[in-house]
């Protein structure tokens, strides 16, 4: 049966999945990392009629502003403005997850959940050692997921190997040349609106916690300024970038223009 059964609480999103199949999965190691770095792909694909879903694989409780606990309400509030089909945290351990056969295996059953045909993750190296590490766990799980003699369970059912068909990396702090940029210009707006529903990290004049990288009331224009390199690679107002693991296949040498 195909069904997503979705209840608010306040603004938090419990949801129910039942062979939750989905068309992109954007994973990231961070409450935040996917607004940054992806969401207006994410909107993009949204409003073609995808499924699009969120993984978060930490609360980002080691970060110097806000919790676990408000990351994870300000995540939901993201989730909603952005309109995806669910949020999940896999609540593994901020800055001491590992690249290790119980977090794979933690991953591999997510990825059997929701089998989605595209998975977006962290940059493969970055300032954060985080995102290097997460994107590695995530390539590798994703292949595992692959192999049927892998056994997972979910709701004690056994589970279905699921191997993606692409892996996008996005390109974060550290500059990298992207394998291809995704025209974002109508949703740039709803972008920002999304990265500042994490009120927490990002700079508010009343905030009285420590200042951080990324606090300063410059950041959000780092932020625009790279949507708008991006961009103007190919030609458009803003995008946002992209490596690839292996070469990207079209059927039509038009779609690409």
């Amino acid at each position: 049966m195909n069904a997503i059964v979705q209840l608010r609480f306040g603004n938090l999103f419990l949801l129910s999945l039942y062979s939750m199949q989905i068309d992109l999965l954007a994973i990231g190691v961070h409450p935040d990392d996917v607004e940054l770095a992806c969401s207006g792909t994410l909107l993009r694909h949204i409003a073609l009629g995808y499924r699009v879903g969120i993984l978060d694989l930490t609360q980002g409780e080691l970060g110097t502003r806000g919790s676990a606990e408000l990351r994870l309400q300000e995540a939901a509030d993201a989730a909603q403005l952005l309109g995806v089909a669910f949020r999940h945290n896999l609540k593994m351990a901020d800055g001491f997850f590992r690249n290790d056969q119980a977090h794979q295996l933690q991953l591999i059953e997510a990825i059997r959940r929701y089998s989605p045909k595209i998975i977006i993750c962290n940059a493969v190296s970055d300032r954060h050692p985080d995102h290097g590490r997460a994107s590695q766990l995530v390539s590798e799980a994703a292949f595992y997921a692959g192999l049927r003699k892998i056994e997972t369970t979910y709701q004690n059912e056994a589970q279905v190997c699921w191997r993606p068909q692409a892996i996008y990396h996005c390109i974060q702090d550290r500059w990298t040349k992207p394998d291809l940029v995704v025209d974002i210009t109508p949703y740039a707006e709803q972008k920002i609106k999304a990265i500042m529903a994490f009120k927490s990290q990002f700079y508010s004049p009343d905030s009285k916690e420590p200042v951080t990288p990324i606090s300063s009331p410059e950041f959000m224009e780092y932020v625009k300024g790279r949507m708008s390199e991006m961009g103007r690679l190919i030609g458009a107002h803003y995008g946002e970038g992209f490596t690839v693991e292996r070469p990207a296949g079209v059927n039509d040498l038009f779609a690409l223009i």
